[in-house]
């Protein structure tokens, strides 16, 4: 069995969890508030325009957005109903498909980025001076490599 987490451990836990938390809800309600669409639209465009032409299959979208299969394929059925992202054969695969950003999904995440990004800087980047954000991100970045690794 593991060791108990030290006291510290488990106040930044809970501290990251609720930094999370209130950092997303801001970026949601800023987004709510421009009259545009949630973040996790944002997120699921951003990769696949990321992917260019090549699109991705949705197991390496599920895998980019780290959402479960049964959000992502919701997600993508508002976002293909929206004329935001188109499924295409699968030239490997004829039985998948790809998924591949529209003109029209460019250009709404195009949109939507300004916003988000004031919400970031508002409820993240502020209160932070650029030695902060620099150690902040070595150590999530760091933690990230180790339980990857495991």
């Amino acid at each position: 069995m593991a060791a108990k987490p030290s006291e510290t451990v488990v106040r930044a836990w809970a501290r990251l969890i609720r930094a999370q938390r209130l950092a997303l809800g801001a970026a949601e309600q800023a987004l709510k508030s421009a009259g545009l669409p949630p973040l996790a639209w944002y997120d699921a465009l951003i990769e696949l325009e990321r992917a260019g032409n090549d699109g991705l299959r949705a197991f390496e979208l599920e895998r980019a957005m780290l959402l479960e299969q049964y959000n992502l394929s919701r997600l993508l059925d508002r976002l293909e109903k929206a004329g935001y992202v188109e499924r295409r054969v699968c030239a490997d695969d004829r039985r998948g498909q790809v998924l591949a950003i529209t003109p029209a999904g460019k250009t709404i995440r195009r949109r939507m980025w300004p916003v988000y990004g004031a919400a970031i800087e508002d409820a993240f980047g502020r209160h932070l001076s650029a030695k902060q954000a620099e150690t902040l991100d070595a150590l999530l970045g760091a933690l990230l490599e180790k339980s990857r690794a495991s």
